[in-house]
C-alpha cells in the first residue's frame, strides 16, 4: 500500500517540474535570460541554465504535498528538524547555483557555500552517527565522535554535490544519473525496510527524499534530453540544478547509512550497502572529479577551475555521439547500481557475476569508436591514393597531409563509419 503513497509523491514531483521547467524555459527566452557559449561547452546555440529552480520547486511542492498524506506524514512529525533542514540547505545551495549560473562566481565563493549547506544538514541532524563494520563473528559498530561525525558528513556531501556537478557537461547526463542513481536507493531503502533485517517503520525520510528527487528528475528530463543534434536540450539545469541534486542524493545516502544500530552481522552487512551502494553508483563522476582535481593541480590550477578535458568530453573525441555518451554513463550507473543490489536479494557471487558481466559489456561499447576509426585508418591507408581522394577520405587517415590540414582531425563514430561505406563503395565499383 505504501508503494502508491510514494508513487503520488513522484507523480506530483515530476508535474510541477514539467511544468516549472516549461514556465522557465518561456520566460528565460523572453527576457533573454541565458549566459553565452564558453569555450568548453559543447553545446551550440545559447541555452537557459536556470532549471534547477524548476527541480527545487518541485522538490519543494512534493514535500508539502506529501505531508498532506496521513502515513507519510508521519515522516514530517518524528523528523521536522531533518526536514527543515534539507529544504533550507536545498534552498541555499539552489540560490548559490542559480547566482553562479548568471555571475560565475569565483570557486572559493562556491565551495564556501556549499560547506554552509552541509553544515545546515548536519546541524539538524543529518549526519553518520556510526559506520557497522561487518567482520567477525561478533557485532561491531564504530561510534563517531561528534566532532568525526559533523567532518565526515560535510565532507561526504561536499564530495558529492562537486562529482554530480562535475559530470553536468551533456544533455540529460545528470537527470539521467540522477534518477538510476535514486532509484537504487529508494530500492535499497524499500527491500531493507520490508524484510527481515528491515527497519519497522515504512516510510522514512530518506525514501522520502529519493522519490521527489526521482520525480522532479522525470519532469525535468524532457526539456535537458538532446534527441539529436537538430533538437538539442532546450534547458540546462545548470549549477543550481546540479548541485541541489548531488545534495539530495548524498543526504539520503546519509540518512540511509550511519544512522541505525544493526541487530545482527548479516544486518550489518546490509547497512553497510548505503556507504558502498553512492560509491559505486557514482563511481563514474567521482573518478572524474578525482582525475579533474589531479590534473587541475598538476598544472598549478585550482582544483575547481573549468576545463574541456572531463569524462564527458573524452567521450565525444573518442567518437561517440552525444546522445551515445550519455546513454554510456546510464549503462555504467546502472550495472554498478544494478550489481550492488543484487547482493539483498541473491548469493553475493551473483551480484558479482552480474557486474563483472555488465562492466566487460560497458567497456566494450565504450571503447568500440576507437577500433572502428582504426579500421577504417587501415583502410584508407591501404587504399591506392587516387581511389581514397574519389572516396573523399583521405582525412582519416592521421598520415596523410589531408589530416592535418582537416578542420575536424577527430572524427565522429558516424563520419568514420560513412568514410568507411564510400571507400567499400569505391572499391566495388572500380
Amino acid at each position: 500500500m505504501r508503494i502508491i503513497f510514494y508513487l503520488l509523491v513522484m507523480g506530483v514531483s515530476a508535474v510541477v517540474a514539467f511544468g516549472g521547467s516549461w514556465a522557465i524555459w518561456k520566460l528565460s527566452h523572453r527576457y533573454r535570460l541565458y549566459p553565452k557559449i564558453r569555450e568548453r561547452d559543447v553545446h551550440t546555440r545559447p541555452t537557459p541554465r536556470l532549471g534547477g529552480a524548476a527541480i527545487y520547486f518541485a522538490v519543494l511542492i512534493a514535500f508539502a504535498i506529501g505531508s498532506l498524506f496521513p502515513p507519510v506524514g508521519l515522516i514530517f512529525q518524528s523528523n521536522l528538524p531533518q526536514v527543515l533542514g534539507v529544504l533550507g540547505a536545498g534552498l541555499v545551495i539552489v540560490l548559490i547555483g542559480l547566482a553562479d549560473d548568471i555571475w560565475d562566481l569565483d570557486w572559493l565563493t562556491k565551495l564556501a557555500g556549499q560547506v554552509i549547506t552541509a553544515g545546515i544538514l548536519a546541524w539538524q541532524g543529518v549526519q553518520i552517527f556510526q559506520l557497522p563494520l561487518p567482520f567477525g563473528d561478533d557485532d561491531v559498530t564504530l561510534t563517531l565522535s561528534p566532532l568525526m561525525s559533523l567532518g565526515l558528513t560535510i565532507f561526504l556531501i561536499v564530495l558529492v554535490m562537486n562529482a554530480v556537478n562535475f559530470i553536468d557537461g551533456l544533455d540529460g547526463l545528470v537527470a539521467g544519473v540522477a534518477i538510476i542513481a535514486s532509484g537504487a536507493f529508494f530500492i535499497y531503502g524499500w527491500v531493507t525496510s520490508s524484510g527481515e533485517a528491515g527497519q519497522t517503520d515504512y516510510f522514512n525520510l530518506a525514501q522520502f527524499i529519493t522519490a521527489a528527487l526521482i520525480g522532479a528528475c522525470v519532469g525535468f528530463l524532457p526539456f535537458n534530453f538532446r534527441r539529436n543534434e537538430r533538437h538539442p536540450a532546450k534547458l540546462f539545469m545548470g549549477d543550481g540544478g546540479a548541485l541541489g541534486v548531488g545534495m539530495l542524493m548524498a543526504t539520503a545516502s546519509v540518512l540511509l547509512a550511519g544512522q541505525s544500530t544493526p541487530a545482527s552481522t548479516s544486518e550489518a552487512v546490509l547497512t553497510f550497502l548505503p556507504i558502498i551502494l553512492p560509491l559505486a553508483v557514482l563511481i563514474v563522476p567521482l573518478a572524474d572529479f578525482a582525475l579533474a582535481v589531479l590534473r587541475r593541480l598538476r598544472a598549478g590550477k585550482s582544483p575547481f577551475s573549468a576545463d574541456r578535458k572531463h569524462l564527458h568530453h573524452r567521450l565525444l573525441d573518442m567518437g561517440h555521439s552525444h546522445t551515445h555518451a550519455v546513454l554510456i554513463f546510464y549503462a555504467w550507473t546502472a550495472v554498478a547500481a544494478g550489481g550492488i543490489l543484487l547482493f539483498l536479494v541473491a548469493h553475493w557471487w551473483v551480484g558479482a557475476v552480474v557486474a563483472l558481466v555488465g562492466f566487460v559489456v560497458c567497456t566494450i561499447i565504450t571503447l568500440a569508436p576507437l577500433s572502428r576509426r582504426k579500421a577504417v585508418e587501415t583502410a584508407v591507408q591501404s587504399a591506392p591514393a587516387e581511389l581514397a581522394a574519389e572516396a573523399d577520405v583521405a582525412a582519416f587517415d592521421p598520415l596523410d597531409a589531408a589530416a592535418a590540414a582537416a578542420e575536424n582531425p577527430e572524427p565522429t563514430d558516424a563520419e568514420a563509419a560513412r568514410a568507411l561505406e564510400r571507400l567499400h563503395e569505391k572499391e566495388a565499383s572500380s
